[in-house]
C-alpha cells in the first residue's frame, strides 16, 4: 500500500491510497465543516438532498441505473461528527477496470457520477427541487424523532449532550426537528453554495491505479476544475475540561432495563496519552477481558452489557452498561472501584498484553477494508497529523503499564447519566 497526499487547489486536497488488495476501486468525497447550531440540520439534510439528482441524472432513478449498467457500482452518502467538525461524506465503489471489458471506462465514469452528485446538483430556477427538499425534510424528521427508539444510543447520546453543553460536539449530528421547518429549496440552495465554495474538500480514490493516470482525470473533470480556491477553516478541537463536581443527570422513559452512561475526561496533556489513553480504555472496557466486563457483568452480575469507548478527538471516555434500575448504586460503586484499581496498578502484565493484542488486531484490520482505510487517513488529515499505520503500531506496543497508571491517575468523572424508568 501507498497513501500519498496532492493539493489540487488551495483548501481541496486528492489522497491515492494505491493498494492490489481488492478488485473494486472506491472513490470518496468529503465535505468538512466546523459543526454549528446554525448549521447542522443544513448538512445533515444536504447530504440526503444531493443524493436526488444531478444535473446530468437528475433522478434517483436514472442514478440507479447508471450505477448497475457499470457492474452494479454502488453508491452510498451520508453525515458525520469528528471532533467539532461536521463531515458530509460521499461514496462510489466500482469495479476496477482491469476486471471489465478493455473497451469500457468504468473509472472515468466514476468520477464523473460522483463530482456531478457533489459538484453539480440538480436545481431548478436556481432553487434545489422542492419536491426532494421536502421529502428529505420528512425522512430527516423521522430519524431525528426516531432516535429514541434505540435506548442504548439514545443514552448515550443524551450523556455526551450533559457532557459537551453549549459546546460543538454536543450537537446531535442529524440535527434538530425544529430548525427543520424554517429550511426551503431557495434558502438550501443559498446555504449549498456557501458551503461548496468555503469548506475543506477531500477526494480520497482508494484501490489498484496508476496515480498520475488517476490525478489527469480528476483534473479534467469539468465539475472539480470548476471549484475554486478557498481558505479552509476547520475546527480546532478542544478538550472538554474537567469539572470541578461530577454532573449527575436521570431521564425517565417506559425501559424495562435502565442504561448507565458514565463520560470520563481522560486529561491527557501531549498527544502520546492519546495512545495510552487507547490502551487504558481497553483494559477499561474494550473487550470479554476488560475488568467492566468482568467485574460489573460478571463477577457482580450487575449489567446485561459492560463495555467502554474512547473518542480520541474529544479526549473523553464513555463507559456503557445496561442494569437493573435497582441496581444502579452498587453497579457506580463497581464501576468506580475498577477507575481506582488502575490507578493504583492493580492489573496484571497479562491485561496489558491482552489490550496490546486487542488494539493491535484493530490496527490491522485498517487495511482490510477500503472505506476503512480511508476513514483513518481522513481523521489524520483532519488532526493534522500523519502517522502511517505501521507507526501506529509501533507507538501502541511500547506502551507500559507505568504509562498507563500514570495516565489513569489524571482520568477524572465529569458525568454520570441514567435513563431508567
Amino acid at each position: 500500500m501507498n497513501y500519498t497526499v496532492t493539493e489540487l487547489k488551495k483548501g481541496i486536497k486528492v489522497h491515492f491510497i494505491e493498494t492490489n488488495k481488492f478488485k473494486t476501486n472506491l472513490f470518496s468525497i468529503f465535505i468538512t465543516t466546523p459543526i454549528t447550531r446554525e448549521n447542522v440540520t443544513k448538512n445533515a439534510l444536504l447530504a440526503k438532498v444531493l443524493r436526488r439528482g444531478s444535473s446530468l441524472y437528475n433522478t434517483q432513478d436514472k442514478i440507479s441505473i447508471e450505477l448497475e449498467e457499470m457492474y452494479g457500482a454502488e453508491l452510498d452518502c451520508g453525515i458525520d461528527k469528528i471532533g467539532d467538525d461536521q463531515v458530509i461524506k460521499f461514496y462510489l465503489e466500482a469495479l476496477n477496470d482491469k476486471y471489465v471489458p478493455e473497451k469500457e471506462k468504468i473509472t472515468k465514469k466514476c468520477i464523473e457520477i460522483i463530482a456531478n452528485i457533489v459538484f453539480n446538483p440538480y436545481r431548478i430556477d436556481n432553487k434545489f427541487n422542492a419536491e426532494y427538499v421536502q421529502g428529505e425534510k420528512e425522512n430527516l424528521k423521522q430519524l431525528i424523532l426516531g432516535k429514541i427508539d434505540n435506548k442504548n444510543k439514545y443514552a448515550l447520546d443524551r450523556c455526551t449532550e450533559e457532557m459537551c453543553k453549549d459546546k460543538p460536539y454536543g450537537l446531535y449530528k442529524f440535527g434538530y426537528v425544529e430548525d427543520l421547518e424554517e429550511i426551503n429549496e431557495e434558502s438550501l440552495y443559498v446555504y449549498y453554495k456557501e458551503l461548496i465554495s468555503n469548506s475543506k474538500i477531500d477526494i480520497f480514490i482508494s484501490g489498484d491505479f496508476e496515480k498520475n493516470n488517476m490525478m489527469e482525470l480528476i483534473k479534467q473533470n469539468k465539475d472539480i476544475e470548476g471549484l475554486s480556491q478557498r481558505d479552509a477553516k476547520i475546527a480546532e478541537d478542544v478538550k472538554i475540561e474537567k469539572v470541578s463536581q461530577i454532573k449527575k443527570v436521570e431521564d425517565n422513559m417506559d425501559v424495562l432495563q435502565g442504561k448507565l452512561v458514565i463520560g470520563l475526561n481522560t486529561n491527557e496533556e501531549n498527544i502520546d496519552d492519546m495512545y495510552t489513553a487507547l490502551m487504558y480504555n481497553a483494559i477499561l472496557g474494550g473487550g470479554a477481558n476488560s475488568k467492566l466486563f468482568q467485574n460489573v457483568r460478571e463477577k457482580e452480575s450487575l449489567a446485561y452489557t459492560a463495555g467502554s469507548n474512547y473518542v480520541k478527538t474529544k479526549g473523553i471516555i464513555f463507559i456503557r452498561c445496561g442494569i437493573e434500575i435497582q441496581n444502579y448504586e452498587k453497579a457506580v460503586n463497581v464501576i468506580k472501584q475498577q477507575l481506582e484499581d488502575i490507578k493504583n496498578g492493580n492489573f496484571t502484565q497479562e491485561d496489558l498484553e491482552n489490550s496490546k493484542k486487542l488494539i493491535l488486531a484493530g490496527i490491522k484490520n485498517i487495511s482490510e477494508e477500503q472505506d476503512t482505510e480511508i476513514t483513518y487517513y481522513l481523521g489524520q488529515e483532519l488532526a493534522g497529523t500523519n502517522v502511517t499505520l505501521e507507526e501506529y503500531e509501533t507507538k501502541i506496543s511500547k506502551i507500559t503499564k507505568q504509562d498507563i497508571v500514570e495516565l489513569a491517575n489524571k482520568v477524572t468523572i465529569n458525568t454520570i447519566y441514567f435513563l431508567k424508568n
